[in-house]
């Protein structure tokens, strides 16, 4: 597919690139008539102009950018500090961009491409289930980071992904909760769509669950409010309030991320239960304020920089072409902290 750039469309219409440049940015100085010939030829061939005119003259500028569905997630500032750090070391530069929960961040992702003139993109977060027909679309290497799972019928000669098993790494953790003696664990899920990483977590929470032979409790399974995000403390804190509200019987809470673990902690302390001596409290990606709240939390520690270095790697290898596109899982570990304790040592919150 022609993709024009700011040399086509100078070409095409006879003119110099700074009268293109001129007439996309409104400047006075240029012909009505020959303005508006430049503003009917870039609506014909479908160009669109960068954001900024160093970037139209440089069209070749060595940039990525990083899209970012769930930035309240304090997971993804971990990773991106070491993209970044990673991009500078290749003198690349960033572009950062938030993708709302009901965007699609591949169909940004087309848009982004011809408005920055990428060399590559690197999604984080969201879910995997886009069709080979929308990944054909987009021009430049990519990496899913921070998905470990993909559908089978995928092509994946046409993508990368980086990331760890997460349905197994939740079963990890429910397991640990179950030797403690826990049966009656609460989970708070965040983003249940198919493929997401909140439904893979809770199905390795009802895989472990299953496992021990111990019944699923749809009363003690809490989806995250929609309207803030999903993954923040806030949402961590509002939804322990609607467990302990429910009047449910638990002796375990176990949140899909870490930042709604320390949100469900106030709220669980507020309430006037005591972390584990009441209840127990797990959660999951093992960022490094999780080491340093009161008591601090056992969860499941994602290799958050060795992750982030792969991707980066990864994608300028694609790039320059030093490499096919790979799938990457990385193994998780259960950091044992303070939060949790055996049942036995705890009072049941009826």
């Amino acid at each position: 597919m022609f993709e024009p750039t700011i040399k086509d469309i100078a070409k095409i219409c006879g003119v110099g690139v700074s009268t293109v440049s001129r007439a996309i940015n409104n400047h006075p100085d240029i012909n009505a008539e020959t303005k508006e010939k430049i503003m009917n030829t870039i609506k014909e061939y479908g160009y669109i102009p960068n954001n900024s005119a160093r970037n139209l003259k440089r069209v070749d500028a060595k940039a990525i950018a990083v899209l970012v569905k769930g930035i309240s997630n304090p997971f993804f500032t971990d990773m991106l500090k070491v993209i970044e750090a990673e991009c500078n070391k290749k003198h690349y530069s960033l572009e950062l961009l938030h993708i709302e929960s009901d965007e699609d961040e591949v169909d940004v992702a087309q848009k982004v491409i011809k408005e920055k003139r990428l060399r590559g993109i690197i999604f984080l977060g969201g879910l995997f289930s886009h069709s080979d027909e929308k990944l054909k679309k987009l021009t430049v290497p990519f990496v899913f980071s921070t998905v470990g799972s993909v559908p089978e019928n995928m092509n994946k000669k046409m993508f990368s992904n980086i990331g760890v098993d997460d349905r197994k790494e939740s079963e990890k953790m429910v397991e640990y909760l179950i030797s403690l003696g826990h049966k009656d664990i609460a989970i708070i899920v965040a983003e249940q769509e198919e493929k997401s990483i909140g439904m893979l977590r809770l199905e390795g929470y009802q895989d472990a669950l299953r496992k021990h032979n111990i019944e699923i409790n749809p009363a003690l399974i809490f989806p995250t409010e929609d309207g803030i995000g999903h993954f923040s403390m806030e949402n961590g804190y509002r939804t322990a309030k609607k467990l302990i509200e429910s009047g449910q019987r638990f002796t375990a809470v176990y949140a899909v991320a870490d930042a709604l673990a320390i949100g469900a902690s106030r709220a669980l302390t507020e309430a006037g239960y005591r972390i584990p001596s009441d209840v127990s409290l797990a959660g999951y990606d093992g960022i490094d304020v999780s080491n340093y709240i009161i008591p601090s939390l056992t969860t499941i520690r994602q290799p958050i920089e060795e992750m982030a270095k792969d991707t980066t790697k990864l994608l300028f290898d694609i790039i320059s072409g030093k490499r096919e596109h790979q799938h990457i899982i990385f193994e998780a570990e259960l950091l044992v902290q303070e939060s949790t304790c055996q049942v036995c040592c705890q009072t049941a919150i009826n």
